[in-house]
């Protein structure tokens, strides 16, 4: 971690010494998520991101980072960018749904077998990933630097019980972001679904608003849910995007040279926050820290199975009914796109 630490922040160090003059250009990012690139993985890529295009522009392009969701709520953001207010926004899935509703493909509960198979799918250059980004950019009118999983599989937490089993899940009031396919995955499990953003879940779970929530262990450890949960369950039972996304008037208004970095330096941006998302799993910043101050639990292959019976039809159902014949399309590509990436290992 420390060699880690050495080698992003001296990068930041060599772009803060390039800049002698006043920038021509200037790269308004924002996310929902703690500036500090060991907290979050979208920390990581906004730090990277911003070291490697000061220093590769000599100054030329200023990046400014607006951590926290200090912009507002992920949806708003993404229509700032789409309306020039802002350049660029990294989005939750729940954030790009109101823009893009087929995102909703991605919540197909226990669809990825492991995480090597989520890293070769999830993400832009892939097949299936070329695809749905050809498609949200044909829709949204928005450029897309990078798809990552939002920090891992989700798991959940709450103040009431272990859930080791899906009768667990009866009653039990889950926060989900305002996605309708992930209010269909607790229902069919039983729950009741409160769908809440982001920056309200805290305090609902604090103030018994919402017994539980579901998120990737890096989400819960950096936003001190186990400061107001008691159990964490760990299901894995779904994977969502996060969506790399610029404004594309000021994209195309670039030179092609500046193009060329902000590309390429979105793209190791984006492969940096996939490895600092494991690091933050298996690091003191992660599931050994939770397990400290929470009683976890796994739940089994045997129970898994279980969940997925439940659950799955449940969101097949949705999507097709709700999106229609371009939903089951872009789904049933997802699904195969897992199935070659699971035949490769």
């Amino acid at each position: 971690m420390t060699l880690m630490k050495s080698a992003v922040y001296g990068l930041a160090g060599a772009c803060l010494a390039s800049q002698a003059f006043a920038a021509d250009i200037t790269i308004r990012l924002a996310h929902l998520n703690p500036e500090d690139p060991f907290q979050s993985h979208s920390g990581t890529m906004t730090a990277v991101f911003k070291s490697l295009v000061e220093s590769n522009s000599n100054g030329a392009i200023e990046v400014q980072l607006f951590a926290n969701g200090q912009l507002g709520k992920d949806n708003e953001v993404i229509e700032q960018v789409r309306g020039g207010l802002v350049e660029s926004t990294i989005s939750s899935s729940g954030g790009m749904a109101q823009h893009y509703p087929l995102v909703g493909v991605f919540d197909i509960p226990f669809a990825f077998p492991n995480i090597g198979v989520a890293s070769q799918v999830m993400t832009k250059e892939s097949s299936f990933g070329e695809k749905f980004v050809g498609d949200l950019e044909a829709k949204t009118g928005l450029k897309v630097l990078g798809l990552i999983d939002s920090g891992g599989f989700f798991a959940f937490t709450n103040s009431k019980k272990p859930i080791t089993s899906v009768e667990d899940m009866d009653g039990l009031r889950i926060r989900t972001m305002t996605l309708p396919t992930h209010e269909a995955i607790v229902s069919s499990l039983g729950g009741q679904p409160t769908p809440l953003p982001w920056a309200e879940v805290y305090t609902a779970l604090q103030t018994g608003v919402a017994d539980g929530q579901m998120n990737p262990v890096p989400v819960i450890a950096f936003a001190k849910f186990d400061e107001v949960q008691k159990y964490l369950s760990i299901t894995n039972h779904v994977i969502t995007p996060y969506i790399w996304t610029m404004n594309p008037e000021f994209y195309e208004g670039l030179s092609d040279e500046h193009k060329t970095l902000v590309n390429w330096a979105a793209e190791v941006a984006t492969e940096s926050g996939r490895a600092m998302s494991r690091v933050i799993e298996a690091s003191e910043n992660g599931l050994p820290a939770l397990a400290a101050k929470m009683e976890v639990n796994v739940v089994p292959p045997s129970e898994q199975a279980k969940f997925a019976e439940a659950a799955q039809p449940a969101v097949r159902a949705l999507i097709e009914d709700q999106y229609g014949t371009e939903g089951t399309e872009m789904l049933d590509a997802l699904l195969s796109s897992i199935e070659e990436e699971k035949a490769a290992y």
